[in-house]
């Protein structure tokens, strides 16, 4: 198989010094542009942190992250880069040196192709076990290597992210019956780091920001979840440290969905082999929040894809009944999960050229994904939206798809239909993510795409296996149906966290629109805050390769002008990049593909006049640009929105209102 990427590494004075005497103690190594520097410490202090091994971070010569202790303990009581129970440390045999290229190739990501350069230190012991540190200009990463003979059982990981100063941070607590078996749908509560623990919960998930020094974001992420559970963060004493769900004893099966649920833990967090690697800790590092919606390291860090064909995965937007409740006005038929609908919503995709319709929960038996329901003519739906120039991606429990997966997969691949949106694992733990690898591989080796819901943030696993072609673990439009959240607000901070890891499947495209006043829950009839314009934006701020239109065709059809516009907008891009932001008031992205930009604009519930540069404009060239945007009506009556056209030469600047709760959707190319 040949790989996605390219690697290229130069030694830059490898030290191979055997002997604990000849490795120095405190090592340091810098950025590539020399503005971080990582300080590596093997005799940090065992008494007073558990570990010998610690790390801290510099910016532009300020300490941005103060001594943070790492360490692995076994099952049989080493600890990696600590003392076993007999008070024996570990003992670095040889220090390597490198710098490191690397340039990717990224199917179906916010970039085609990008290069990632590191500096390296990799600590090789004595013991039979490495740590490898990198540092990027974005930011700073490590994990563990091992080489120990059978497999091993993992107690405990400390990873610790710790802070000089009491600074401002956004942190998305946990929340549900079970603090870490949850939907990780969490928003932001912003707070200084000394308050952690003010939420309901003891736990944050993945992604968390903090403010240090100097005002530079320091943003805590993870990658390469192969075979071991996802970080949770806790608190520390200046800052936080990892929490990991421990593997699952005894499951038993809800009746209500037949989802797998928890019912006793072990005393480990992972069994697994003795020879591996482990999961990259990551703390992103910028000065300029423009700089981190685009950060690659999740991605670059994550395992190589492990098959070539990818000629089956087409990203692209979808029609979706489930959010507005089959909510058809004005048929012949009465909508639900039946034929008569699902032919409604191709008739829809197939007019406005969307590529796929989801039949969500109810087309299948709860506890058999072989038992097709009586009612649903599944070859049929299948036929006719081929016919159409549409395709259908079909939901399951997770779970209940990996009873019969390779049957499943066979067989429906031989249906023709293109892919399987899996819902409900609810989980963080090595089970499920050995879980997700099995069914994206297992669908990956029959040719379809995936779609995972109720999950956990991904990791990088959309790298290893491009056909996952999105992720849930968002708090997104559904929440809606049943809550009233603060969303205009949200959907302009976790651009910057949450969006960091991976593509989120939002469900976006609400055409009710309220103001912050006149939002009311309605389950059946569900809306959106904040405006038209707004929700046409997110198309192109959120990544999102394989996106939904989540309401109603009948209220899509009455505003067809819009419609088409949202359907005009790309879901994969050549290119991506921030022109103005700020986390947690406004975002402006910028996206390229084929021969035209996409500008994407939002705020919070403060409306905001903006002036964009545009610096991809070409000196010698002149632009069409089509705006859709709020109007001066859009702050009392947010589905009111404007479509004009202007010329652009380079150099030029674009003035934006939004309104509250508003944005704007701009798509540029050249005359």
């Amino acid at each position: 198989m040949k790989n996605l990427f390219k690697l290229i590494i130069a030694i830059a004075g490898a030290a191979l010094i055997f002997g604990c005497e000849s490795v120095p103690t405190v090592m340091t190594v810098e950025s590539p542009d020399g503005r971080i520097v990582l300080t590596v410490n093997t005799d940090a202090g065992y008494l007073m942190t558990g570990s010998d091994l610690a790390y801290s971070v510099e910016f532009d010569g300020n300490k941005i992250m103060k001594t943070s202790p790492v360490s692995m303990t076994l099952a049989d009581g080493r600890v990696l880069g600590g003392r076993d129970a007999d008070g024996d440390g570990f003992t670095v045999k040889k220090a390597k040196r490198a710098t490191i290229t690397e340039d990717i190739t990224a199917p179906f990501y916010r970039q085609a192709s990008f290069t990632e350069t590191c500096n390296e230190l990799l600590l090789e012991c004595k013991e039979g076990y490495a740590i490898r540190f990198r540092v990027y200009d974005s930011g700073i990463a490590y994990r563990f290597e091992t080489k120990f003979d059978g497999q091993i059982e993992v107690v405990n990981e400390l990873s610790s992210f710790l802070f000089p100063m009491d600074s401002k941070a956004w942190v998305p607590y946990t929340h549900g019956k079970d603090l870490i078996a949850n939907a990780f749908q969490n928003t932001y509560t912003q707070e200084n780091i000394s308050d952690f623990g003010s939420g309901a919960s003891p736990y944050s998930i993945l992604p968390l920001a903090v403010e240090s020094a100097g005002g530079v974001k320091v943003v805590i992420c993870e990658s390469d979840l192969r075979s071991y559970p996802g970080m949770f963060l806790t608190g520390e004493d200046g800052g936080y440290k990892g929490f990991f769900a421990q593997l699952p004893d005894s499951t038993y099966i809800n009746p209500v969905r037949c989802q797998k649920k928890v019912a006793t833990r072990e005393d480990i967090i992972a069994r697994t082999e003795g020879t591996r690697t482990f999961p990259w800790r990551i703390a992103i590092i910028s000065d300029d929040d423009r700089n981190i919606p685009v950060n690659n390291l999740v991605y670059a860090l994550a395992e190589p894809a492990r098959y070539e064909d990818l000629s089956y995965v087409k990203p692209g937007k979808v029609a979706w009944e489930w959010w507005n409740d089959y909510g058809l006005r004005n048929v012949d038929f009465t909508p639900g999960v039946n034929n008569d609908t699902y032919k409604a919503y191709i008739d829809f995709a197939s007019k406005f050229g969307i590529e796929y319709v989801v039949l969500d929960e109810g087309w299948s038996a709860k506890d058999d994904i072989m038992v097709i329901r009586d009612y649903i003519d599944l070859p049929g739906l299948v036929a006719y939206a081929a016919e159409r120039n549409v395709d259908l991606v079909i939901w399951a429990v997770a779970n209940v798809l990996d009873d019969k997966l390779e049957e499943a997969c066979a067989f429906y691949k031989g249906l023709g239909v293109k892919g399987f949106k899996i819902d409900f694992i609810d989980r963080d733990d090595q089970d499920a993510q050995d879980l997700m690898y099995r069914i994206a591989d297992a669908t990956a080796r029959h040719g379809l795409m995936l779609d995972i819901h109720g999950v956990n943030k991904p990791a990088g696993l959309n790298r290893t296996f491009p056909n996952v072609v999105n992720f849930e673990g968002v708090f997104g439009q559904e929440e809606f149906k049943w809550s009233n959240p603060d969303m205009p607000s949200y959907d302009v901070t976790f651009p910057f966290l949450r969006m960091v890891q991976g593509p989120v499947d939002y469900t976006p495209g609400a055409f009710v629109n309220a103001t912050k006043e006149g939002f009311k829950i309605d389950y059946r009839h569900p809306m959106s805050q904040g405006t038209r314009a707004h929700q046409v934006a997110t198309y192109v701020v959120f990544d999102s390769p394989f996106t939904m239109l989540c309401d109603t065709p009948s209220n899509y059809l009455e505003d067809p002008e819009c419609t088409a516009f949202i359907v005009g907008i790309p879901t994969v891009y050549e290119q991506t990049q921030i022109l103005s932001a700020d986390l947690g008031s406004h975002i402006v992205s910028a996206r390229y593909a084929d021969g035209k930009w996409y500008v994407g604009a939002l705020t919070d519930w403060n409306a905001r006049n903006i002036t964009i540069e545009l610096p991809f404009l070409e000196e010698g060239k002149t632009y069409k640009a089509r705006v859709l945007a709020d109007t001066e009506k859009s702050d009392k009556t947010p589905a009111s929105y404007a479509i004009t056209e202007v010329e652009l030469t380079a150099g030029a600047k674009m003035d934006l209102h939004l309104a509250q709760g508003g944005g704007a959707a701009i798509v540029i190319e050249e005359k």
